[in-house]
Parts: structure tokens; sequence; C-alpha cells
């Protein structure tokens, strides 16, 4: 296995995205489906139309999300949709909140928390997917990237629910009461987010992997009164492989010389946050061994 290339551009603008994603080699085929977080009413950080807008346009890609399973402005559809059309997603593209018409399960693998994921019914319209997250930090996870965007991001209301009470609860109400340990939140989000890799790859669809690292917050979109940026943007990176790229993001992070950077270094270790990389591997998602071209 040679190490992973991840393409890396410090500046941030829509010509950089499609060029990065250019570099990727990749020619998406059939209906593509553009992940990214719509962002909690209220958060600032979320991923602005003026900079994906060019890209999504490009791929002729659909905007897919799934609907929240805490309590805000995103856990119906309709809701969701408002905040869609306030944040601008739907300027420029559809958007599909997935599992508006139902859900199913796909299998988890050599899970030791998730016998299955349970992911919106419209993601098997997809032939190709690019993950496209904002890489910033989070309170629940530490950081939230490629990894967390593959996992809680694509898994539906119910879903999400399963994967943040480890397996034991599917329901939205109950499933926060459940007792689990940190570490065990971290391996099942690595675990959600294989069991997609897998299921693309059986069906033979596509999957591409970029993060752009702006408004380095230590919350996250989800969050409605999210926190200013505690240090300034980074860049973009972009990879085949999910775990090079967090694990890019998170060393950029590691080895800024900014003040601030200190803030999400302890946000993320407070949560066991880089633990998903390891775990990640381990399960065959990607490598954290990888070299960083610059374009």
């Amino acid at each position: 296995m040679g190490k992973s290339k991840v393409y890396f551009t410090k500046n941030i603008t829509p010509e950089n995205l499609i060029r990065i994603y250019e570099k990727l080699g990749v020619e998406l085929k059939g209906k593509v489906g553009v992940k990214v977080s719509t962002g909690e009413d209220g958060s600032k950080g979320y991923l602005k139309a003026s900079l994906i807008g060019p890209l999504v346009k490009k791929l002729n890609g659909t905007i897919i999300e799934c609907n929240t399973a805490y309590d805000g402005a995103r856990n119906t559809k309709e809701d969701h949709m408002k905040v869609a059309k306030k944040h601008g997603f739907t300027s420029f593209a559809d958007v599909d909140i997935m599992d508006a018409d139902g859900e199913f399960k796909i299998p988890v693998k050599k899970g030791k928390h998730l016998k299955y994921d349970i992911v919106g019914k419209n993601f098997e319209k997809y032939d190709s997917i690019v993950n496209l997250a904002h890489a910033k930090g989070h309170m629940m996870g530490g950081f939230g990237a490629c990894l967390k965007n593959q996992s809680i991001g694509i898994a539906s209301r119910n879903g999400k629910a399963y994967i943040h009470s480890c397996g034991q609860d599917e329901n939205p109400t109950t499933a926060w009461t459940r007792p689990y340990k940190q570490i065990e939140f971290i391996e099942s989000m690595a675990e959600a987010a294989k069991a997609v890799f897998d299921y693309l790859k059986e069906n033979n669809k596509q999957i591409v992997y970029i993060a752009v690292m702006n408004y380095l917050s230590v919350d996250c979109d989800c969050d409605a009164n999210q926190s200013e940026p505690v240090m300034d943007d980074l860049g973009i990176v972009a990879s085949l492989d999910p775990v090079a790229v967090d694990q890019a993001f998170i060393d950029l992070v590691l080895n800024s010389k900014e003040e601030g950077a200190k803030k999400l270094q302890e946000r993320i270790d407070r949560q066991l946050g880089r633990e998903i990389l390891p775990y990640a591997e381990k399960l065959g998602l990607g490598s954290t061994d990888y070299e960083l071209i610059e374009i």
C-alpha cells in the first residue's frame, strides 16, 4: 500500500475547490450527491453557497443531507428545507433530505458497537458521492471532518440516534439517555463511516473526499450558538482516502504555531477525537500514512 495522496491548497476560493477536486482524477458518473452540512439555524461556519456553488453546479450535483436526531431547526423535512434555503443551498442546487421518505439499514462489518448503520432512503439514488466536509471542532466528537460527515451526516435521524448511543437505541427521544464511554462513541462513528464506504464499493458507486478548513471554531455547524473561530483558515484538503484527509487536517492543526490552535487541540483531545483515525484505519477505511501534495 503506498502512502495515500492528499492534495492541499492554502487558498480557499471557488476556483481552488474545483482545482483540488480535479486533481483527484476521478470522473464522477451518474447522479452525483454532494454531502454537506446545511448548518443549524444560527450557526455561522457552514460552507457558503458562494464557495461551493460553482463546484456543485459543475458536477450537476444535488445537495444531500439527513434530519438531525436532536431537537432543533432541522429535525423535520419542512424545517430543514427552510434552513437550507436560508443558508443559500437551494439557490444553486436541488436539496434532498434523504430520510424524509424513510431509511434503510446497511451492514457494519467487524463492528464492536454497531450491528448496522441506518441511512436515509434516498441515499440509494446516487451513483457518486462528494463528501464535502467543513473541518472544525465538535462538542461531542472533538472534531468533525470527512469521517463524521460520512457517519453521522449520512445516517437518518434514527441512525444518528443509534450511532450516538453506540448501538443501544434507535429512538431519537431516548437515545441521549443511554450511558456510554466516549471512546465507544468515537469508534461507533468510524464503524458507520466504514459501512457507508462498503455499501458504495459493493454497489460500484464512487466517492471522493474534500475538507474545507475554514471558520475553525471549537464548535460544530450543528451548534446554533457556534463560537467564533480560534485560529486562521488552513486551506482545503482532498483525497480518495477519508482517513488520510482527516489525519491531514489534524496534523495541520497540531503543527500550527498559532496561539489559538491550542484551544482547538484541547477540544479535540478532551473528546478523544484523534482516536477515530487509528480505529478507522484498523477497520480498513483508509490510512493515516499520507503524502501531502500542495497544489
